[in-house]
């Protein structure tokens, strides 16, 4: 049975994997593993050691802290939730979103927030 905190750390690769648009196989590569390693580390099946998360932050350019937020400190045998990015689209979104200029990326928010405002009313 695989832990909630694993099941986080995964969740947290695969994400940032795919925000910079590398593949398991490039992931792999570049940590030095096969990539069905780097599936059973997304999934949670597979507990990441220390110094493998060490080499997996390196090799995603972020800090090991990036592979936890989200966690509160009371972790329970339940799933954590709030995976909004687990769904395709909504990652594909993220990423379209990051790839417009700031300044056109800050007016397209700025229309985003007004018209979830006007919906929600």
């Amino acid at each position: 049975m695989k832990h909630p905190v694993d099941a986080h750390v995964g969740k947290r690769i695969r994400h940032r994997r795919w925000m910079i648009g590398v593949t398991q196989q490039q992931l792999a590569d570049k940590v030095g593993i096969k990539f069905q390693q780097i599936q059973k580390y997304e999934t949670g099946m597979n507990r990441v050691s220390a110094s493998r998360l060490w080499d997996i932050s390196e090799a995603l350019d972020v800090p090991i802290s990036f592979f936890f937020e989200g966690l509160d400190g009371q972790v329970d045998k339940k799933e954590v939730e709030g995976d909004i990015l687990a769904d395709k689209e909504a990652l594909a979104l993220v990423r379209s979103y990051y790839a417009i200029p700031e300044e056109q990326r800050r007016r397209l928010f700025d229309l985003a927030k007004v018209l979830s405002a006007s919906s929600a009313a």
